[in-house]
């Protein structure tokens, strides 16, 4: 195990980087046997496009599947959607991928999504109206939440075992969450309707049991990744979302349930293999992007019309919302990832839809900030949000409202990719490792040694 090579990829930004594309290049590149989902759940999209033009937005199964061979474990920091897992290697298999599930373990200590969670966060959601969180609708959230409330009913992979213990569970599980629910003030509606049907109907508790059935032999003791990781050349640690969506360092309340940065990806190496050191890759796009509501101080519809996306919209989390490079939240993730070895830009090949492109250093403001949140230069322009190691709630919440009303100062840069990427390491004061210019790992260009240098200082 000594010669093993652990890679984490960590989005920097507020998802929809390229996660995906970068683990699927990785699998190939480095000849990884075994992929870890070691935070999230259900509601990740990351997507992949084979050189033969197949493509898949990988949900819980890792983004390397497509390669034959390649494993994953999802493991206890994982939230586990079992119908949608098998549902989505019933999609796999349409795309000649017809051993998922026989490639898939599960920690006994993953929490499941039910349909009552789910459906819970729905109503929640529907509750909510215009000042939604952006919320994917999938029950993640809903399930970590209740599992933290009550930690001694809550519903994990082990459970699948013994249904008796399980309808138990559900049956407990249905019964709060449908008190809650009747509690909240949701407009009349035939999508509040079908969730509420989840907690009305006869027979959803035994369905759910059946379908779940094919999962109970891929459910593992967590001691079993060591023993997969013993017999493979390298690992990849795909995480989920983004840091600046983390349950600690996001901007409240449009935050995840979730660990977002490698800390995660760590502790799990540590247990099962623990001679062997982590490869930090952070990936930012070349320009700024958000899935649902919260700040964006870039924003600018103009982009709308020359991006291409794969995950566009869904009935939660609304539209992809795109903005210009944002420097100051760009410097403020690396900063909070101090161990960051390689850092991938990707979607450079929009830049070719402008003559001019702009990134933004720094934000104009009135309001007044705290030196202690953020440093202003002499002209009074916010330069840098200031890292924190434990921020509170309300900290990260007030740092979220000021972002709303910050205007970005924008400079332009010629669009050429050379240009463009010049600019951006000075602005981020430090290397660009690999580029992407397209959805296909052949798009991948690795432009230093990262995948072997030590971390740069």
């Amino acid at each position: 195990m000594s010669g093993l090579r652990a890679f984490a990829v960590v989005d920097l930004g507020f998802g929809d980087a390229g996660k995906g594309l970068c683990t699927d290049f990785l699998a190939r590149r480095t000849g990884a046997g075994v992929i870890v989902r070691f935070n999230g759940g259900a509601q990740a999209g990351h997507n992949v496009v084979t050189a033969d033009g197949r493509h898949h937005t990988f949900a819980q199964f890792g983004a390397g599947t497509f390669v034959p061979g390649v494993r994953t474990f999802l493991s206890r920091h994982m939230v586990v959607h079992p119908t949608a897992l098998i549902e989505e290697a019933r999609v796999l298999r349409s795309k000649q991928v017809d051993d998922a599930i026989e490639r898939v373990a599960i920690s006994e200590n993953a929490l499941l999504v039910t349909p009552f969670h789910q459906a819970a966060n729905r109503l929640r959601e529907l509750a909510r109206g215009a000042a939604r969180h952006g919320s994917c609708g999938a029950g993640v959230g809903e399930a970590v939440s209740d599992a933290l409330r009550h930690p001694h009913d809550a519903v994990r992979a082990v459970d699948l075992r013994d249904s008796t213990v399980l309808a138990e569970k559900l049956r407990t599980v249905r019964q709060r969450l449908h008190v809650e629910v009747d509690g909240l003030h949701v407009p009349t509606s035939k999508a509040a309707a079908r969730e509420r049907e989840f907690f009305e109907a006869d027979g959803v508790i035994p369905t759910w049991i059946d379908r779940c059935q094919p999962l109970i032999p891929r459910v593992v003791p967590d001691v079993e990744l060591a023993s997969w990781l013993s017999t493979c050349d390298a690992v990849i640690f795909e995480g989920a979302q983004g840091l600046l969506l983390d349950e600690t360092f996001g901007f409240h309340p449009h935050t995840t349930w979730s660990r977002c940065t490698a800390e995660g990806a760590r502790e799990l190496l540590r247990e099962a293999a623990p001679a062997t050191q982590l490869r930090v890759i952070g990936i930012l796009r070349a320009h700024a992007v958000r899935h649902g509501p919260g700040p964006l101080p870039t924003e600018d519809a103009a982009l709308a019309t020359i991006m291409r996306e794969h995950n566009v919209t869904n009935e939660w989390q609304g539209p992809v919302r795109r903005g210009w490079f944002d420097g100051v939240l760009a410097r403020h993730a690396i900063a909070l990832t101090p161990k960051l070895d390689t850092l991938m830009i990707t979607h450079v090949d929009a830049l070719a839809a402008r003559e001019e492109w702009s990134l933004c250093n720094a934000y104009e403001t009135k309001e007044p900030i705290d030196a202690e949140s953020a440093t202003l230069d002499r002209d009074g322009l916010a330069t840098d949000i200031v890292p924190r190691e434990d921020p509170t709630l309300e900290r990260q919440e007030r740092l979220g409202r000021w972002m709303l009303r910050c205007r970005p100062r924008l400079v332009s840069v010629p669009a050429d990719e050379p240009s463009h990427l010049t600019r951006l390491e000075e602005c981020l004061k430090r290397r660009i490792d690999l580029v992407s210019r397209g959805p296909s790992p052949g798009d991948v260009e690795l432009r230093t040694g990262a995948l072997t240098d030590a971390a740069p200082e």
